[in-house]
C-alpha cells in the first residue's frame, strides 16, 4: 500500500512537471513594408525601416529585432544596422552604411526568421 508522503511527493512532482512544460511559441515572419522596390537611400542619410505587426502571434519565439544590410542576398551580419529592438515596435531607424553605389541591396530582418526587403539602390558616399 502506498503511504500518504509517497501519495503528496507523487502528486507534487507530477505538478511541478506540468508547471515546467514548454509553452507553445509560433514563428512571426513579419513582411517588409518599406524599403520597397524602387526605393534610393543616400550613405549617411537616417530611413525608418518598417514591417506589418498586424498578425503577429500571441507567443512570438523571438521578439528581439535586428536589421542587417544584405548585398546580392548575402547578408552583413559583422554590421547590424540596428539590434535590440522589439520586433512588435513595427519600425525602428537605421543610419544608412557607407556602401559602394549599387542596385542590389536589401534589408534583413531578424526575430523568429529573416525576412528579405526587397531590392533596393544605395547610392554610396
Amino acid at each position: 500500500m502506498i503511504s500518504f508522503t509517497t501519495f503528496i511527493l507523487t502528486l507534487l512532482a507530477l505538478f511541478s512537471l506540468s508547471l515546467s512544460a514548454p509553452m507553445r511559441r509560433d514563428v512571426f515572419v513579419p513582411p517588409i513594408i518599406y524599403p520597397h522596390a524602387g526605393v534610393v537611400w543616400v550613405a549617411g542619410q537616417y530611413h525608418n525601416v518598417t514591417w506589418e505587426t498586424e498578425d503577429a502571434p500571441v507567443n512570438i519565439t523571438n521578439g528581439i529585432g535586428r536589421v542587417y544590410l544584405a548585398t546580392n542576398s548575402i547578408i552583413d551580419l559583422d554590421h547590424p544596422l540596428a539590434n535590440g529592438f522589439d520586433i512588435l515596435d513595427g519600425r525602428v531607424v537605421i543610419r544608412v552604411p557607407s556602401v559602394p553605389t549599387g542596385q542590389d541591396y536589401s534589408i534583413v530582418l531578424f526575430g523568429d526568421s529573416g525576412n528579405y526587403s526587397p531590392s533596393f539602390t544605395i547610392i554610396g558616399s
